[in-house]
């Protein structure tokens, strides 16, 4: 349990009988209430300040949505349904087709089989330069894991992630394509592929030597890293469960195949047509990219534009994750949990869960376990959170706005973990046993809860929205707002919490 620290809730020791069905009902209604009426006020705003947006950002009619304008603002959403459309949909049924074929027809090689697909398949996208770069860096943490040092070996793979940002490099690699996306793919590409071979890296380090000629061989490096369901995007797999589910899949026979592949498809359509509505009918990206307007809309627009906003990022990961993980299913293979909904996350620690399972299941097992965790005292507790966060940030491109937003995580959880530690103490624990119900300790789970979602989310949109957006958010509603804004925005959040902490219960039971 204490090695586990960073995934577990910290509130779960004050969290134990289920409220009355009325408290528990209404809860609910003020929850989704909030969120329907703060989503009409970003529409409203949307449709009033169309034109003005339209000017200054990216709107276009879309066809699907009877010639609605759709904000074109988020980056990602339209970097990854671009390339799709293109050419990933192709050649993610390319692969479905290949491994299924493969599985029928040459069990025992079917690794292989996918490997050169997943080659054949980088090429096709990425050309010959880009095969060339992912297979050098492999083969460099390759060479340099010989040594089985994992200090070296983590040296090695930070090495390689920092050249992606180095000027001359890029300028190198930009000449390589005719477009900006076919660069910007590569990049992506490589930055999700350092976590590949940095776990298979690191797991032969821990390994004796006749173990690399087995499990640890080159080849079955190639064909973790040019698995190519999860090539571009993720999600996480490690190196020993993807060796030991390609060991022994579970396969399916190809009629329950097909049916796999058409509930998963129906999903997914579902998942993108959501999204492709939340852009037509919210305009949120393009308000976040224009602060006059952001500090002048009322402060249920403010809320609605962060729920539209972290909601949107969620359906958006259920389409980026939901798609390989399908294929993964029609591999034999366990993907790692979808993102579970953000509206029913009450704590740093169970956003970090179970939002990107795959992400935190490495840094758990390369990063804070190694460093010691909660084994180490306090201070090697602390000392733990932050180098993974620092990690985290360093990855996702060590921009000024994420080391701010990492450094609020850790903050967070923290501070998460100090309120945890205070609980657990016998006499606090034995006072709110004897003074409190367990449904007074349930409601005060939940404003507890409702301090730490704020936070949560005030945090999560200096990720997202950048460090001016954060400080925005934070003047309007906890400044200026105070009193009565920055208390009632507590109030809905505390409905929030107990209904997530009712939903977390039922799911964690089932």
């Amino acid at each position: 349990m204490d090695t586990q620290r960073l995934s577990t809730s910290h509130w779960e020791p004050v969290a134990s009988a289920m409220l009355p069905r009325w408290e528990l009902a209404l809860c609910l209604l003020a929850s989704l209430g909030f969120h329907f009426y703060s989503f009409y006020e970003v529409y409203k705003v949307s449709r009033e300040h169309e034109e003005e947006l339209g000017q200054e950002f990216e709107l276009e009619r879309d066809a699907l949505f009877g010639g609605m304008k759709k904000d074109l603002t988020d980056f990602e959403w339209n970097f990854w349904l671009g390339w799709g459309r293109r050419r990933l949909a192709w050649l993610f049924l390319g692969h479905a087709a290949v491994s299924q074929l493969a599985g029928l027809l040459a069990k025992k090689h079917r690794p292989w089989i996918l490997m050169v697909y997943g080659v054949w398949a980088c090429w096709c996208v990425l050309g010959a330069p880009g095969v060339v770069t992912v297979f050098l860096h492999t083969t460099i943490a390759f060479c340099v894991a010989q040594f089985r040092s994992v200090l070296l070996s983590w040296l090695c793979s930070l090495l390689l992630l920092s050249t992606l940002r180095l000027q001359s490099v890029e300028e190198v690699k930009r000449r390589w394509y005719e477009t900006e996306n076919e660069y910007y793919l590569l990049q992506f590409t490589l930055t999700v592929r350092c976590l590949y071979y940095t776990s298979f890296c690191l797991e032969l380090c821990r390994r004796s030597p006749p173990a690399q000629r087995t499990a640890y061989a080159f080849p079955w490096l190639l064909a973790y890293v040019f698995y190519y369901p999860v090539f571009h995007n993720g999600p996480i797999i490690t190196f020993p469960e993807f060796f030991k589910q390609m060991q022994q899949p579970e396969l399916s026979s190809p009629k329950h195949s097909l049916g796999i592949l058409a509930k998963g498809l129906g999903r997914l359509l579902c998942w993108w047509w959501l999204a492709e509505l939340m852009v037509c009918l919210m305009y949120m990206h393009a308000l976040y990219n224009s602060i006059p307007l952001l500090e002048s809309v009322s402060c249920w627009t403010l809320g609605g534009l962060a729920l539209a906003q972290v909601l949107f990022f969620y359906v958006k990961y259920l389409v980026l994750f939901g798609a390989p993980a399908l294929l993964m299913r029609l591999d034999g293979l366990t993907p790692p949990p979808l993102p579970r909904c953000v509206s029913t996350m009450f704590s740093f620690t169970g956003m970090w869960r179970y939002f990107d399972v795959g992400l935190h299941n490495f840094l758990i097992r390369y990063v804070y376990i190694p460093l010691g965790g909660s084994q180490r005292g306090l201070l090697g507790t602390l000392l733990s959170t932050a180098m993974t966060f620092a990690f985290v940030s360093y990855w996702h491109g060590s921009y000024e706005d994420l080391w701010c937003w990492a450094a609020l995580n850790w903050l967070g959880v923290t501070v998460e973990s100090g309120v945890q530690r205070l609980l657990e103490r016998p006499c606090v624990r034995e006072s709110l046993t004897r003074y409190l119900s367990p449904q007074a300790r349930r409601r005060m789970h939940a404003l507890l809860a409702s301090c730490s979602t704020s936070m949560l989310i005030l945090f999560n949109l200096v990720f997202l929205g950048g460090i001016q957006v954060g400080k925005t958010y934070w003047y309007r509603l906890f400044l200026q707002g105070w009193p009565w804004v920055t208390l009632s925005v507590l109030g809905f959040l505390y409905c929030y919490s107990i209904v997530g902490i009712a939903w977390a219960q039922t799911y964690t039971i089932l």
